[in-house]
């Protein structure tokens, strides 16, 4: 589990809770929780210790033997929490620092974020039900199911569902991002 993997990441580097909260601009009691299986961390909060560590977000979830086949079951994968965990992302794969892909639903007027974000990946959003609203770089996109939007994520974006009915779709991510 997550709190397990950075456990070990904090104990490799010899960092004590408050260091690694301190580093990372997040509170002590936050990351004791996460360690004991207590909370699970925002996506916000996932990058900002991956970027301490020097890693990707998929890294702090992976088996360091990382399997070479991986079966992604409903109900058994974890969940990345959007900033201030407006949405849930599942993980559809394992954490091999080379790929990340994660579901998505939004309901009606929901975001994933309140603005855009960017970071160095490429990224490729599949609309699997409902239309997506795509900011990027400050530009709106819509992008309807079945259709995919392929961009370099150094461009701000974030996702929107600004339809009436809610909408599902997957997020390809190479590499992860810290």
């Amino acid at each position: 589990m997550i709190g397990d993997q950075l456990r070990e990441l904090r104990s490799t580097r010899g960092l004590s809770l408050r260091a690694l909260a301190a580093e990372a601009g997040v509170s002590a009691t936050l990351l004791s929780q996460v360690e004991r299986g207590v909370t699970e961390p925002s996506l916000a909060t996932l990058r900002r210790l991956a970027a301490v560590f020097g890693e990707s977000v998929a890294s702090l979830f992976e088996d360091r033997a990382a399997p070479s086949v991986w079966l992604s079951r409903p109900g058994e994968r974890s969940v990345l929490r959007g900033p201030r965990g407006q949405i849930g992302y599942e993980r559809l794969t394992p954490g091999n620092g080379q790929m990340e892909v994660l579901r998505g639903v939004l309901e009606p007027g929901e975001a994933i974020s309140s603005e855009p974000w960017s970071h160095a990946s490429l990224e490729c959003a599949f609309v699997v039900a409902g239309t997506l609203t795509v900011e990027l770089d400050g530009a709106a996109r819509t992008v309807a199911a079945g259709e995919a939007l392929t961009f370099d994520s150094r461009l701000p974006h974030r996702y929107l569902n600004t339809g009436a009915t809610t909408v599902e779709f997957l997020i390809s991510v190479a590499p992860p991002t810290p």
